[in-house]
């Protein structure tokens, strides 16, 4: 066991400015102690100790080896290794070797125990007889014994744990060449197909004996090769996981992990889209689809603060709309109880002293309202489109892209979409698994839901369960221990940073559209074929002239994916104008841009030259909104057919997921026939305005009879 110190005399050597000096005599003075140092030609230097010991010119060098060069571990690094078997077997030899050495196993006469100390190991014996008695009584040799006093007195407990048992893993006994070569060869699998361990084990022999020559490299039989490689799966996961989660650890960094801290709400928001694990159905073209879901989180509260359900794929038109819902939350439906409501930031309850006011309907809105400072998002194009970088300039929002696959720089919304995943999909009809050696054997014959109504269910999940559960990522450094709510730390961070207004302009909601430049001829705007007009473009009409001075002369329309029928112009004065198209006035409902480009589908199969006027008729009537049917029937279809608009414009304007009301109303539908194969029925409970067991009859009656008109046409 080496010292901690180095003895201070005579003969002690130092390195002093460069050179190797040694003490060759003491002086004690009136100021001090002090040294006489001589250095290799003869030359004395007198110093004080204390400026010897503390002096950066001066370092000492040791005779012998110290705890800085000290190969061995600490005694309490060696025993935390053991087992719990294991640590007892080394606290009953040590027992032992102190009852050898001093005739009590304690070591102490003062611990004494009954019978103490026994007559083959009184402390008047010889050594050698004790370690005789000793070894004769558990079968050992005196040599063992013998052994054992030794390390015991040199090492304490720590000397007494087996050889085996202070190794580190399971190749000790590998050659560190074999090891090398190992890893090297694993590593070469990152991104390939997933190798047998029989496969990896005759590739390290053939490079050991391309690299070293044969027979160089002595080789581990096949019960200890795969052992070894067991040991390595550990650094380099090869053959358990799966080849993804493999790539994922692979590209793990080497260094410190790195992590953005938000202090404040709103500091930092997470934007991503993933694919939800369960089947929606489309209201435009009454199709099984697949559903991606976006939304926005505030990184240090964890509040959802944005959600859009779309079909199929994700525009940035819709990235936008999210990034607005975190400006201007949607309203709290009257279904919602009202703990699920927000209060209005900044108004206390204590000035609401009307009874209507306090007893009346929910009122409030369904989030949190920040202003973001810093979105984060990944490098997809929806995100990195001008129309969303064009909006956070024009907010102030600076964009951080992700790094390139590191899911981790957004792990807070990653970990959402499993939690969304686990607590609510799964428990909803139609539900598909995470892929598709998860499905089930027909996912598609369940009840369904539309986009809206998952949208909408998805929604009040957040509300009413989400934000009022404690999450496990949220914590105050002052009382970790307090289990806290997004609600809750949502609070937290309004009183520790305050609130941040959020911007109240009537018209920012025209912003987050999609811009188009067009100009302006004597009958209009045309965008894709449509043509809009209105009042707002008086006095700016048959902008005429040669292409360089109509490119000149564009001007920026604002238009709404999901409906078509308007799109809006902002003139010199910052006023907003509404245009309509040509043919809205036959419509009564939104007409989304996908809906338009269906109808017109449909229309060129039955038509040669049809029109938009003919291409809705046709989409009107294959939703069954033919003038011959019920007023029931219309309002049904109307209600399924709308789209969820992007953004809410001021112009014209639970795993308690089965107790939620917008799972509830689904859940409870009565039961219909079972429906040929090829056909999917499901039923939908009625509308709100049916008042009677007959329409609801009827209403049920318009699902079996669109469905089937799919299939027919199909």
């Amino acid at each position: 066991m080496s010292g901690a110190g180095t003895r201070l005399g005579v003969g002690t050597r130092f390195r002093l400015d460069g050179e190797t000096v040694e003490v060759v005599e003491f002086a004690s003075l009136a100021t001090g102690m002090e040294v006489i140092l001589k250095d290799a030609r003869d030359r004395l230097v007198r110093m004080s100790v204390r400026e010897l010991l503390t002096s950066d010119r001066a370092e000492v060098i040791p005779s012998d080896r110290g705890l800085a060069t000290d190969d061995g571990d600490l005694a309490a690094v060696v025993l935390s290794r053991l087992t719990k078997e294991e640590r007892k077997d080394v606290l009953e030899r040590s027992e032992h070797v102190r009852e050898m050495l001093t005739g009590y196993r304690s070591g102490s006469e003062e611990l004494a125990k009954p019978g103490e100390p026994r007559p083959q190991y009184a402390p008047g014996l010889p050594l050698g007889k004790r370690y005789a008695a000793k070894a004769s009584e558990l079968g050992l040799t005196v040599r063992s014994v013998e052994r054992w006093a030794q390390a015991f007195l040199q090492s304490g407990e720590a000397g007494l744990v087996p050889k085996k048992a202070q190794t580190e893993g399971g190749l000790a006994h590998a050659d560190p060449r074999w090891v090398e070569v190992a890893e090297e060869i694993l590593g070469e699998y990152k991104e390939e197909s997933r190798p047998s361990v029989k496969l990896v084990l005759e590739r390290v022999r053939a490079r050991l004996e391309e690299r070293f020559g044969p027979d160089t490299v002595p080789l581990p039989k096949r019960t200890a090769g795969y052992r070894w490689m067991h040991e390595l799966e550990r650094r380099h996961p090869t053959f358990r996981l799966s080849t993804k989660r493999n790539r994922d650890i692979a590209d793990r960094p080497a260094g410190v992990y790195g992590k953005l801290r938000p202090t404040r709400p709103g500091e930092y928001v997470l934007m991503d889209t993933t694919r939800l694990d369960v089947f929606a159905f489309d209201p435009v073209t009454l199709k099984w689809v697949q559903a991606e879901l976006t939304i926005a989180m505030d990184w240090y509260t964890r509040c959802v603060t944005g959600i859009r359900v779309t079909p199929v794929s994700t525009k940035a038109v819709d990235a936008a709309a999210v990034l607005f819902q975190t400006y201007r939350p949607r309203p709290v439906p009257e279904s919602w109880p009202k703990e699920a409501a927000w209060p209005d930031h900044g108004i206390p309850r204590g000035v609401l002293v009307d009874s209507d006011a306090v007893h009346g309907p929910v009122t409030g809105a369904s989030g949190p309202s920040l202003a973001p400072e810093t979105i984060i998002v990944d490098h997809g194009k929806i995100y990195l489109s001008a129309h969303l970088t064009s909006v956070c300039r024009r907010l102030g929002m600076s964009i951080q892209p992700a790094r390139l696959r590191t899911g981790r720089d957004k792990g807070p919304i990653e970990r959402f979409f499993r939690t969304l995943r686990e607590d609510l999909l799964q428990v909803l009809p139609g539900y598909k698994g995470p892929d598709i050696h998860s499905r089930g054997l027909n996912p598609e014959s369940d009840a369904f839901f539309f986009l809206h109504e998952l949208e909408a269910i998805i929604r009040e999940w957040v509300a009413c369960v989400y934000h009022r559960r404690p999450h496990s990522g949220l914590l105050d450094p002052h009382f970790p221990t307090a289990n806290l709510s997004p609600t809750a730390m949502f609070e937290h961070g309004l009183a520790r940073a305050g609130y941040i207004e959020v911007p109240r302009d009537a018209d920012l909601a025209y912003e987050f559209l999609e811009v188009t430049m067009r100009t302006v001829q004597h009958y209009g705007v045309e965008i894709k074929g449509r043509r809009y007009d209105g009042a707002g473009l008086d006095g700016l009409r048959d902008m005429a002239g040669s292409d360089v001075e109509l490119a000149k002369r564009r001007l920026e329309f604002f238009a709404d994916p999901d409906d078509v029928t308007r799109i809006y112009f902002r003139d010199a004065a910052r006023t907003w104008h509404t245009l309509r198209w040509e043919h809205a006035p036959s419509l009564r409902m939104p007409l989304s841009e996908e809906a338009l480009q269906f109808a017109r589908r449909l229309a060129a199969m039955q038509y040669t030259y049809p029109d938009d006027r003919l291409a809705v008729a046709l989409l009107l009537e294959r939703w069954n909104l033919g003038l011959g049917n019920s007023l029931v029937e219309r309002r049904m279809a109307l209600r399924l057919s709308r789209e969820q608009t992007a953004v809410d414009l001021p112009a014209d304007e639970a795993s308690q997921a089965d107790v939620l009301p917008s799972v509830a109303r689904v859940l409870s539908l009565p039961e219909q026939p079972s429906a040929p194969a090829g056909e999917s029925h499901a039923a939908e409970h009625g509308d709100d305005d049916a008042d009677s067991l007959d329409e609801l009859d009827e209403e049920l009656d318009f699902y079996a009879t669109a469905l089937k008109d799919v299939d027919d046409d199909e």
